[in-house]
């Protein structure tokens, strides 16, 4: 057995018949990975990424951002001054629409945003989008980023919940994207809110989930 990612437990095998593809699932939080043997190389993940059109000339994909804006950041925005969207992506979209609200936004990104613009800084909101699910260490990744969170700031993360079914998991479109290797759900999220020292202020039970840092 495999050991999870996220909570050291022990994790079962389940395979894809239609890809071959093996998968673990953690016993105690529900957090579920793809096997190292099928990862893709970094020159293979950038060029899938490249493929991307996230800009402002789709509509859908503003939209979506326009309504994570107004229904998890604005009732906070009193809060927030300071923001990091960390895995931005090309586009910029969501900082953009950060800023035009008000706030600052520095950018990450692994690919386009190389630089570390988040050394040395804390932040009042760290934003992460469709992110996770691609990271090969997500609780080093989550750790890390906390230190860059201000006392009683917030985490906005955003990453499809999975279905806590094998059979559906199996037939779930959102593990055919190659870049995907890591999957949560509301009780994965549950559990690393607890072990970190965060407090769930509002999911959608859906894809997006909003943390806030408790002071110690």
């Amino acid at each position: 057995m495999k050991k999870c990612k996220i909570c050291d437990s022990s994790a079962t095998a389940m395979t894809d018949t239609k890809t071959q593809k093996i998968y673990h699932k953690c016993l105690t939080c529900d957090y579920i990975f793809l096997d190292e043997v099928f990862y893709v190389d970094m020159q293979r993940e950038k060029k899938h990424y490249d493929k991307h059109h996230n800009t402002f000339e789709s509509l859908g994909y503003v939209r979506m951002f326009e309504n994570i804006i107004e229904e998890f950041v604005l009732p906070c925005k009193e809060d927030i001054k300071c923001t990091l969207d960390f895995g931005c992506g090309e586009g910029e979209v969501l900082p953009i629409l950060l800023e035009k609200n008000g706030m600052t936004c520095d950018r990450y990104d692994l690919f386009y945003f190389p630089k570390k613009v988040y050394e040395g800084k804390k932040y009042d909101l760290i934003l992460s989008t469709e992110v996770f699910e691609h990271l090969q260490n997500p609780l080093e990744v989550l750790n890390k980023l906390l230190l860059h969170v201000e006392k009683n700031g917030y985490l906005l993360l955003m990453s499809a919940f999975h279905p806590n079914n094998d059979d559906a998991f199996l037939k779930w479109w959102y593990i055919r994207d190659i870049t995907h290797i890591g999957f949560f759900n509301l009780q994965t999220f549950e559990y690393l809110a607890d072990k970190l020292g965060l407090t769930i202020i509002k999911h959608n039970s859906k894809n997006i989930i909003l943390f806030q840092k408790r002071e110690v």
